[in-house]
């Protein structure tokens, strides 16, 4: 049990695949125990639309109650019930921050996916070329970029019906439209 008095999650057992990481802490924020975020949510501030987070600082997965959230800057600011001071805020600096996977919101089948759902999955070319695995995603402002890694890096643009032609997460595969020689600038 954490000093919050709920669950810990286990770092090297099966809660593992069940969460999905949202950012990180990277400072105190004032002298009451606030938190400085990066959120990989978009927009920044929905990572305190959650009842609670998970931070894991090393010694596995703990269970916090947000308190209270808001943006500031390029940054989120978190208060955490239990963290109620700047020396307990400074000792979760470094902290991962993640959820459990069932609270994020329920996508229809209309070919919306969650970017942690691509991840790892094989790319190949519509001719069956293998071109690597998906590592992660990026925004560019204009599209979103899959960095798949295989014999070399490629970014290829995740365009749906344009270079994406199909994503099956039952087979662990996306098909996309793309030369497989091609080396961009």
């Amino acid at each position: 049990m954490s000093e919050t008095g709920e669950k810990r999650y286990n770092s090297t057992g099966g809660d593992e695949g069940r969460l999905v990481t949202l950012g990180r802490v990277t400072g105190a924020h004032g002298l009451q125990g606030w938190i400085k975020v990066y959120s990989d949510t978009v927009p920044r501030e929905n990572i305190a639309s959650y009842g609670h987070l998970l931070l894991n600082s090393g010694a596995g997965w703990q269970r916090w109650k947000l308190s209270a959230g808001r943006r500031q800057g390029k940054y989120v600011v978190l208060k955490l019930k239990g963290c109620n001071d700047r020396n307990a805020a400074e000792g979760l600096v470094g902290a991962l921050i993640a959820i459990e996977r069932d609270q994020l919101p329920h996508l229809d089948e209309t070919g919306e996916y969650y970017w942690t759902d691509l991840q790892g999955l094989a790319v190949e070319t519509l001719s069956g070329e293998p071109l690597g695995r998906l590592d992660h995603l990026f925004e560019t402002g204009a599209n979103d970029v899959m960095v798949v890694r295989g014999e070399r890096e490629r970014l290829i643009p995740f365009l749906w019906g344009q270079v994406v032609q199909d994503v099956d997460l039952a087979a662990g595969l996306i098909r996309v439209d793309w030369d497989p020689e091609f080396r961009g600038r």
